[in-house]
């Protein structure tokens, strides 16, 4: 559920919001629906991995890679598709522990309002 819900919000999102809207979209949904710590680190990291990683194809193909080429180059890389899931990393490991932030936020909220009650 958490995957599918912060693929698509991810997606309508990022068409007109910056990238890391991910951060707070992560947070929010873990916070709100993650049931486990695992389930609120791994599920925003793969569905950001594999959002972004098909976006980056998407974009990439119709141009015949010559963006990622360059970027590739740049960085001291000789081929265009390591740059792929490098990226998709680095955006997976920022929505994982944001995720994982949003869980431990709510259960220091649910722990703090038990024991004032």
């Amino acid at each position: 559920m958490v995957f599918i819900v912060i693929i698509i919000l991810s997606f309508l999102l990022q068409l007109i919001l910056p990238w890391w809207v991910i951060l707070v979209l992560s947070f929010a949904v873990c916070g709100m629906i993650g049931k486990t710590v695992k389930i609120s680190f791994w599920q925003p990291f793969l569905a950001i991995f594999v959002l972004w990683v098909a976006m980056a194809l998407y974009k990439s193909m119709p141009n015949n890679h010559v963006l990622a080429t360059r970027v590739a180059e740049m960085i001291g890389i000789k081929l265009w598709f390591i740059i792929l899931p490098l990226t998709a990393l680095i955006g997976g490991l920022v929505a994982g522990i944001s995720g994982y932030c949003g869980f431990c936020f709510r259960k220091a909220v649910l722990n703090d309002k038990a024991k004032n009650n």
